[in-house]
């Protein structure tokens, strides 16, 4: 670990970026340029005086988990995001396809979409980042063990996961899912996790099961769907995607029609945001 030049990448990597590159509100007493420690450090999920740590080439090694963490926080490319990597004398992740590193042109997106619900998906589903209104409509993602941080996992094995979508469209929904993951599967030969995933739903859902024999294959590019949520209700919702240029990543954007019910309570759960509250 190479801690005086880790540092001072951590520290110009800071200072390119501004609070409304990384979606947070600006303020105009700020001496000097760039993000703030405590800011990064919130973005990353770690403590402030961890990363202060780093930044003064005097703290431990960071995890790689840590590591990805600060790559997405700092808005670092793919090349940016190895010599991270080598500076923490780790070596980069090297995935044949649909890597957990954000594209930094899906954060730069996500960043700026402040009244709506988006989320960067991988292409076999792990939800890769979320902005507020996301995690105030599906949870906050951060908060769940890392194998339920799989849209896919989530809907065949977490009881909370089926709730949140009317029982009736449940199974659509599913078959959609499935769909897209037999494409990745072929797509992928080479990628064990594609086919472990499925392997692990396989045995665990019946369901899963019975419609990965049908074979069904799509791509998942725009939807309209209806949530349950227990605190505004049910809401309908426009579901776009856009997909990175390598197609291993999308950008999922949901958003109602002006003037319908569920504008409304959409604009409602932008002032709830994450509060933990419950229908009486």
């Amino acid at each position: 670990m190479d801690r005086p030049e880790l540092a001072d990448f951590l520290r110009r990597c800071r200072g390119r970026l501004g609070p409304a590159d990384v979606g947070l509100a600006g303020s105009p007493r700020r001496r000097t340029p760039g993000l703030r420690r405590e800011e990064v450090a919130q973005l990353a999920g770690m403590s402030a005086d961890y990363y202060a740590r780093l930044e003064q080439a005097r703290g431990p090694r960071p995890s790689r988990q840590m590591l990805a963490a600060l790559a997405r926080a700092l808005r670092l490319t793919a090349d940016e995001h190895d010599h991270l990597f080598h500076l923490a004398g780790e070596v980069p992740p090297r995935e044949p396809g649909g890597g957990r590193h954000v594209r930094p042109g899906l954060l730069l997106i996500l960043d700026r979409l402040h009244d709506t619900p988006a989320q960067v998906l991988s292409d076999i589903g792990d939800v890769l980042a979320q902005n507020a209104m996301a995690a105030a409509l599906h949870g906050d993602v951060s908060a769940r063990p890392p194998a339920m941080r799989n849209i896919v996992r989530r809907m065949f094995t977490d009881p909370e996961g089926r709730a949140a979508l009317p029982a009736e469209d449940f199974e659509r929904v599913a078959r959609s899912h499935v769909a897209q993951l037999r494409a990745v599967v072929a797509a992928r030969p080479k990628d064990p996790r594609p086919a472990a995933l499925v392997a692990d739903l396989r045995a665990a859902s019946p369901l899963f099961a019975r419609l990965w024999t049908d074979h069904e294959v799509a791509v998942r590019r725009s939807d309209v769907k209806r949530f349950r949520h227990p605190v505004v209700g049910e809401l309908t919702l426009d579901c776009e995607v856009l997909l990175s240029s390598e197609g291993d990543q999308r950008l999922v954007v949901f958003t109602a029609r002006p003037g319908s019910e569920s504008y409304e309570r959409l604009q409602l759960l932008r002032v709830v945001g994450l509060q933990d509250l419950s229908v009486s």
